[in-house]
């Protein structure tokens, strides 16, 4: 599993052209699924995206969680993240998870993660979406389970 986060100071998502979801201050969290994946490892890699200090303290040092700077999260599925791109001039997706299983594991750990942590929200998963974003920093990490 892949978590692609970055701080921001805002973001949206439009779906159809209509705004789907919105957070203020918090991360937007673009989640990978490959073959191997379970519930128990999303779990795991969600709750140090919960946890990961990437907000400014009160001497501007990198060591708050957005947990606690009270910010949003915005969880997006994204499958283009588990693609294999070591050979050639176009991405492979057979490391991925496959579309009806990896639905389910993500509506399973937006569940978990909505009651972990409610100042949540998603995207749709599989459709064709537009994320809109103020990365804060620019700060951006890459978290695997």
């Amino acid at each position: 599993m892949i978590a692609l986060i970055q701080r921001v100071a805002h973001a949206s998502l439009r779906i159809d052209g209509a705004e789907y979801s919105r957070i203020g201050q918090g991360l937007v969290v673009l989640l990978g699924l490959e073959r191997e994946d379970t519930l128990p490892a999303g779990q795991k890699l969600l709750t140090k995206v919960l946890n990961y200090r990437v907000f400014a303290d009160s001497e501007g040092r990198m060591n708050a969680s957005v947990r606690d700077v009270g910010g949003e999260i915005m969880l997006v599925s994204q499958f283009t993240l588990a693609a294999t791109t070591d050979k050639g001039l176009r991405p492979g997706f057979s490391s991925a998870m496959p579309p009806a299983e990896a639905e389910a594991l993500y509506d399973q750990l937006v569940t978990w993660l909505q009651s972990e942590y409610p100042a949540t929200v998603t995207g749709q998963f599989g459709a064709d979406m537009k994320v809109l974003l103020e990365n804060d920093g620019p700060v951006t990490f890459l978290l695997r389970s």
